[in-house]
């Protein structure tokens, strides 16, 4: 079996757009590469777990960030993925009082957040403008981040292209091995993917984005030699097998799909795009230093209190009427719909 070297891996290591996290380090707040500011906005309150409190959001084109203005490391970074809903509605602020504000709801790791995030500059709509709009653009680009199977992707032969997307080759009598007989069809080599179809069925066809390529070789297979393709565990851990003729042929396209990948991994590209009428300050000053703070000892009570303020049952305002459990031999506050004995046993892993 013979093989080349695989193309640099990102896969593993993009966790901004899919998770939720709290109190995160300065490295983790500052961009990742490919990751864009989009807006900034310099007086957001975090109404939910720091009422009372002014902070500064940053919109991105993989998530959004608040901290603090007086102690940044109080701060809390939600990747687009994880948000289920975004609506407008009254809060109550301790700096503004009754007025609108945009509530944000999230699933992470089976377990759903819910944030809180008011403008203190009276009459601008742009607090939620902007973050409506980022994540429609999020939701829409998902051909740039998603592997996708038997998409509406080709019409009349051509590859339906990206906004941002050029083709690189495309490569004719390209046969995907899976099934016994093979189907004979061609490749679309681009700046963010590869793409098959089939000649003979163009929905019958796939696009890999670069992002979720987790190795390419070339493998001896009962077709002969032929490029095996890996993708993440997060895309469905898919091994897909194509053969070219002849051998030659076969490791040009593997070097090239090779060589834009490891193109692709030094500057991502996201997708994401979204411009706001009133350019925010540059990077640079929008950039959190990294600060030495004082040692704090942090007990395990209080790590939990500023995580567990963003539950989306943490507001309820009334003890739900109590049940008889056979399990534990007594009375109980009746569980909330979904969630069972065993569940509150269980303990929410912290990143």
């Amino acid at each position: 079996m013979s093989s080349l070297s695989n193309p640099p891996q990102i896969y593993d290591a993009l966790w901004e757009d899919r998770d939720v996290r709290f109190d995160i380090s300065t490295s983790q707040m500052n961009m990742r590469s490919g990751e864009k500011r989009i807006d900034l906005l310099d007086s957001v309150e975090d109404t939910k777990g720091n009422n009372g409190d002014r902070g500064r959001l940053i919109v991105t084109n993989l998530r959004l960030i608040w901290h603090s203005h007086t102690l940044p490391r109080v701060n809390l970074s939600v990747g687009y993925t994880c948000i289920i809903n975004i609506t407008v509605r009254t809060a109550h602020s301790k700096l503004r009082g009754q007025t609108e504000a945009l509530y944000i709801l999230t699933r992470c790791n089976n377990t759903r957040f819910e944030f809180i995030f008011t403008s203190l500059v009276p009459g601008s709509p742009r607090l939620f403008t902007t973050i409506i709009s980022v994540h429609r653009a999020y939701e829409t680009s998902k051909l740039y981040r998603d592997l996708k199977l038997r998409g509406a992707i080709i019409h009349n032969k051509n590859l339906r292209l990206l906004p941002l997307e050029q083709v690189y080759d495309k490569v004719n009598g390209v046969w995907n091995l899976s099934s016994d007989q093979g189907n004979l069809g061609t490749f679309y080599i681009t700046n963010v993917r590869l793409v098959w179809h089939a000649n003979m069925n163009e929905s019958f066809n796939v696009s890999v984005p670069y992002l979720q390529m987790k190795s390419v070789k070339i493998r001896d297979s009962k077709f002969g030699v032929a490029l095996v393709l890996e993708s993440s565990v997060q895309s469905g851990n898919y091994v897909l097998g194509f053969r070219i003729d002849p051998t030659e042929k076969l490791h040009e396209v593997v070097k090239e799909i090779q060589s834009l990948h490891r193109v692709y991994s030094s500057s991502p590209i996201f997708g994401v795009e979204f411009e706001t009428e009133d350019r925010p300050q540059s990077l640079e000053e929008s950039t959190i230093e990294n600060q030495t703070d004082d040692v704090d000892i942090v007990t395990e009570d209080e790590q939990s209190d500023a995580f567990a303020a963003y539950f989306a049952d943490g507001d309820k305002q009334k003890d739900r009427p109590p049940v008889y459990c056979e399990e534990l031999g007594l009375a109980i506050e009746k569980l909330k719909d979904g969630f069972t004995l065993s569940n509150l046993w269980e303990v929410v892993e912290q990143k």
